[in-house]
């Protein structure tokens, strides 16, 4: 018998079934039945605190719109691995399932996890339909700074390279944003400002940031990062610096040596060269007039 064959029954025993893949890869089963059901190699654990509003489908391409909420466990969901990002973009699929039969089961939904909000033990979920991708912008804009994002495929400089990046130790640490690693010779203040910060270690394991400030102090070098590290780090974590890029022309030719792969377009007029005039005495050259 089919799904469909038994809800025309009148008498059903269905109920609803989710699967979370974590970016780590960790699948995750959850239902609203009693009792734990398995599928698909999954099992799909009962009362583990996650339920989820009904599906918004349409016939178009906008994206099917429903939330989750589900309570902070360490037997399902843990704060620790929400804090972490483990579950930002993470895969969703949702079965209607006979619990009776679990072969009569359809897939009724799939996506990905949107914004994740924590409501104190509790978290809410946004969940994001497949077309979610097509919303997004696409394409080139035209720009003076560089558009692409250092290391990656339009900008191809490698970030391995000696004195661009570096592995060091946390010494010290005055906040989840905030820490102190050993003076790295040969490397000038704001070296790594708006470079990016990998920790390679401890509880915060993967986790990345922009480097807002980068200063020599005294016991070694002060690294501030714009948002705090999901998971926060300790002293004995290791860190992996790389050497920042503020998409500047200038700094692409002379930190990187990479203005052949330049992704901006620093010869476009700013606004002010549409209203301006030229005078005799003046600059000339389409940049700013501030």
């Amino acid at each position: 018998m089919s799904l469909a064959e038994h809800l025309a029954g009148g008498v059903t025993t269905v109920c609803r079934a989710w699967a979370v893949t974590r970016r780590d890869g960790v699948v995750l089963g959850f239902t609203d039945h009693d009792r734990t059901l398995a599928f698909e190699g999954i099992d799909f654990a009962a009362s583990s605190g996650l339920t989820a509003r009904s599906v918004e489908q349409t016939t178009g391409l906008a994206v099917d719109n429903s939330e989750a909420i589900g309570a902070l466990s360490a037997a399902s969901i843990r704060e620790d691995d929400v804090r972490a990002g483990l579950f930002d973009g993470a895969e969703v699929r949702s079965w209607l399932v006979n619990w009776a039969e679990v072969a009569e089961r359809r897939l009724v939904f799939r996506g990905s996890l949107g914004e994740v909000e924590r409501q104190g033990v509790q978290f809410r979920a946004e969940l994001r339909g497949l077309a979610e991708a097509i919303n997004q912008p696409q394409g080139r804009v035209y720009q003076r700074p560089c558009g692409a994002v250092l290391g990656d495929e339009a900008c191809r400089f490698d970030t391995s390279q000696p004195g661009y990046s570096v592995e060091v130790e946390i010494t010290d640490v005055r906040s989840a944003a905030e820490f102190l690693v050993s003076s790295q010779a040969g490397t000038a203040e704001g070296w790594f400002l708006r470079g990016r910060a990998t920790v390679l270690s401890g509880s915060a394991l993967g986790q990345v940031g922009v480097v807002k400030r980068d200063r020599e102090v005294e016991g070694g070098r002060l690294v501030e990062l714009w948002e705090s590290v999901a998971g926060g780090v300790s002293v004995g974590d290791h860190v992996r610096l790389e050497a920042g890029c503020d998409k500047q022309s200038e700094t692409c030719r002379g930190k990187f040596g990479n203005f052949m792969n330049f992704r901006g377009f620093p010869s476009i007029p700013v606004e002010d060269w549409l209203v301006s005039y030229p005078v005799r005495n003046g600059v000339n050259d389409g940049g700013s007039l501030g």
